[in-house]
């Protein structure tokens, strides 16, 4: 039988779950993250994710749902005053039924498939977390099979980009670097197995359109910072850089529309989503 406690003050282990909302170090400590929502708790579940502690408002009527996960995920039960839930949900105005803890995955490149259908994301130290967030959510709805953050960028576990993903935060395996050859070691790894794994870098000088260019084999797709763009090294690193063709006044596209745009255009040639 799962462990039940009940939290009615601002106590320690209250106020560790509160910092991990606005600090990215205290989240690393703890290998934790909160997760509210429906859509996001269920896609926890649904991809193996492994949870630590599920928060309910002492008192409240509880969904069928939120029945359903309590009685199905083995985690600590924690009965809670609801106006700390309602801390701990994000949302001034609503006091969550269920808020998760869940336990946050290694950040190992080995987790992301690398076989002959791979699309593999790797966002270039991008400082917004709603960029990245973003991303993600393109990055599921167009195929990729993984997602890499690299350098000093802003954390994918950052709230605001679990929000921004909707979810697919808990769909896409998800992995921080801190260094471009980190990933560049990973690629040579899976090289030498024998796959011809390719570097594909976006930049608005780029030298072939991205229509033009064959993306349907294994493939790392680069995306650069939002204001500097490619670093000099991911560069001279990437195979080729492609360009999207823009109109207008428009001097570039915003990252996450850019990243978009390249993420389609990968799954167009790949038939991702044909009937």
């Amino acid at each position: 039988m799962a462990t039940t406690l009940r939290i009615s003050t601002r106590n320690a282990q209250f106020q560790q779950w509160q910092a991990m909302l606005t600090n990215r170090t205290k989240r690393q400590r703890a290998g934790e993250l909160l997760v509210q929502g429906v859509r996001p708790i269920t896609l926890a579940r649904q991809h193996g994710w492994s949870f630590r502690a599920l928060i309910v408002p002492d008192g409240r009527q509880l969904s069928g749902w939120a029945r359903q996960v309590l009685d199905e995920v083995a985690a600590v039960r924690v009965s809670m005053a609801p106006e700390l839930v309602a801390e701990l949900g994000g949302k001034d105005d609503e006091t969550p039924e269920l808020v998760a803890v869940v336990e946050l995955p290694a950040d190992d490149l080995t987790r992301l498939p690398a076989g002959h259908g791979s699309l593999t994301l790797v966002l270039d130290r991008l400082t917004s977390p709603g960029n990245i967030g973003t991303l993600v959510r393109s990055a599921d709805a167009f195929g990729a099979t993984g997602v890499v953050v690299t350098g000093h960028a802003a954390d994918p576990y950052d709230p605001r980009a679990v929000r921004a993903s909707t979810g697919s935060l808990f769909a896409v395996p998800v992995v921080r670097v801190g260094s471009h050859r980190d990933v560049l070691d990973w690629v040579g790894s899976v090289r030498s197995s024998g796959t011809d794994l390719q570097v594909v870098g976006t930049d608005e000088d780029g030298t072939v359109d991205v229509a033009d260019h064959d993306l349907r084999g294994p493939r790392v797709l680069v995306i650069g910072n939002e204001t500097h763009g490619l670093s000099a090294a991911w560069r001279e690193a990437c195979d080729d850089v492609v360009r999207i063709p823009i109109a207008g006044a428009a001097s570039s596209l915003n990252a996450s529309a850019a990243g978009a745009v390249v993420l389609y255009e990968a799954a167009r040639q790949r038939g991702v989503g044909r009937a």
